[in-house]
């Protein structure tokens, strides 16, 4: 059986086939306590300087608040609030509110 190899609009391959040696297959992950969504997202913002969270949340806020749906915003609002740092769920749900009242 011929194996197909994914090429470029130029007809080069995508990748040259690796040789192998050994049991390979398919393995889960080893879990870390570093594995849920928001841990590096959190992470940088905790990092960030104050003017820095100001332009975050403002950009955030300015994209969201434009969307029709009420639904949708509260639930992207639920995943900034899922944030290990408090402030940054509250800021983003104040911004989205203070615009969307203007």
């Amino acid at each position: 059986m011929s194996q197909r190899v994914l090429t470029t609009a130029f007809q080069r391959p995508l990748s040259a086939p690796l040789p192998v040696t050994g049991r390979t297959g398919t393995y889960e992950a080893p879990l870390h306590t570093e594995d849920d969504d928001f841990f590096q997202a959190d992470g940088l913002f905790r990092l960030m300087s104050a003017e820095e969270k100001s332009r975050l949340i403002a950009n955030i806020a300015g994209g969201l608040s434009k969307v029709s749906r009420d639904d949708v915003i509260e639930e992207n609002l639920a995943h900034f609030h899922a944030a290990a740092d408090p402030g940054y769920g509250r800021r983003v749900e104040e911004a989205v509110r203070a615009l969307r009242e203007d």
